[in-house]
């Protein structure tokens, strides 16, 4: 029998039940299980279809594990403990922080268990395969749920931009939600749905809002880091966490699809684009204080310059020839410069306490 396309059952689905809503319709295309493009494709890199940080550069994933062990430092060296990443991609940046800490900190990379939490069992054997000659342990959990209970520093990159969003739309009749649903033509579509909506529910920002303006919320996002702050809260540690988006609320569509490094309609090849949105970091902030910790807001430029990121390139350009210096300090620019990834990508540092950390202990 020939599979019917994920195109073809989204159609089927909402000729069935009605339209889906933008949270469901992410959810199918990034995460089903035959057709899903976490499950099916090759993301990153130049072949795939986006380059996150620590493809970049070694650069990245050696300040965050600098990091790492100056917030395991911070927190009085706990051991055991475990270097944990969620969202590992094709495993690049957990193999530059298993070598910092294997270089700068033994006493904590000796004692330390490394985890990985990835839930498409394809990008796990590419994992597998960039770690296989480093050094670990690594374990693979599919949930934060199956880890050991133990102190952890756990890191997460480009994680909560794919967690599915919902989205409303103010009409003339007030707070809809925003769905996917199928036009005259047998397309998908965006239109707002039958039931209204309490504008209380909705971010400050939309009080305000005139007819047609998109606003964006993300419960399993929340969910998603209270869970993590938890954990922490309960076991020890501290968390560190890259995305791009907004520190404070807001409104707007930022809801994307990205396929060979270009954008392209969200709702024209489901299964084979990126689904994205913009992270609101002041709702994950919120997250992290409901959990009882303390949350810490930077801009990816401000956290990478303040853990030395050009002190790390001049080292390493002055073992390289102009063509390697020139290739070092375009990496520099792309990951802190203010009109590429340095602005508009943020991080939030989670712990129990104030940790006295660079660059979280001053204005960004």
């Amino acid at each position: 029998m020939t599979q019917r396309s994920l195109r073809r059952r989204i159609l089927d689905l909402i000729e069935a039940q009605g339209p889906l809503s933008v949270a469901d319709y992410m959810t199918l295309c990034l995460y089903d299980r035959k057709e899903g493009y976490y499950m099916s494709r090759e993301p990153f890199g130049r072949g795939g279809d986006f380059t996150t940080a620590p493809e970049v550069s070694q650069m990245f994933g050696e300040l965050v594990g600098a990091w790492i062990v100056s917030a395991w430092q911070a927190v009085d060296r706990p051991s055991p403990a475990m270097i944990v990443e969620i969202g590992p991609g094709r495993g690049t940046l957990m193999k530059d922080m298993e070598r910092t800490l294997r270089r700068i900190a033994p006493q904590l990379h000796e004692a330390a268990r490394f985890e990985l939490i990835e839930v498409s069992p394809r990008l796990a054997r590419i994992q597998a395969e960039t770690l296989a000659t480093s050094s670990g342990p690594f374990d693979w959990h599919d949930d934060i749920d199956a880890l050991p209970s133990l102190p952890l520093f756990i890191v997460g990159n480009e994680l909560f931009d794919a967690v599915p969003i919902r989205q409303y739309v103010r009409t003339e009749s007030g707070w809809r939600e925003r769905c996917v649903g199928a036009d005259g033509n047998g397309n998908l579509a965006f239109l707002a749905g039958a039931g209204s909506l309490d504008a209380s529910l909705l971010p400050a920002a939309a009080a305000e809002a005139a007819p047609g303006t998109i606003v964006e919320v993300a419960p399993s996002r929340s969910a998603l880091m209270q869970k993590i702050a938890e954990r922490i809260a309960g076991d020890g540690g501290a968390g560190l966490f890259f995305d791009y988006g907004y520190l404070e609320p807001a409104t707007g569509d930022s809801f994307q699809a990205l396929r060979r490094h270009a954008f392209t309609d969200p709702l024209a090849e489901p299964g084979k684009a990126d689904l994205t949105a913009h992270v609101d970091f002041a709702a994950l902030a919120d997250a992290v204080r409901a959990a009882g910790l303390v949350a810490g807001l930077a801009t990816q430029g401000g956290f990478l310059l303040r853990m030395g990121l050009l002190e790390r390139a001049g080292r390493l350009g002055a073992d390289a020839d102009e063509a390697g210096r020139e290739r070092i300090s375009g990496e520099v620019e792309r990951l802190a410069g203010p009109d590429q990834m340095g602005s508009l990508f943020k991080v939030m540092a989670v712990a129990r306490q104030e940790l006295s950390l660079p660059p979280f202990s001053s204005p960004d």
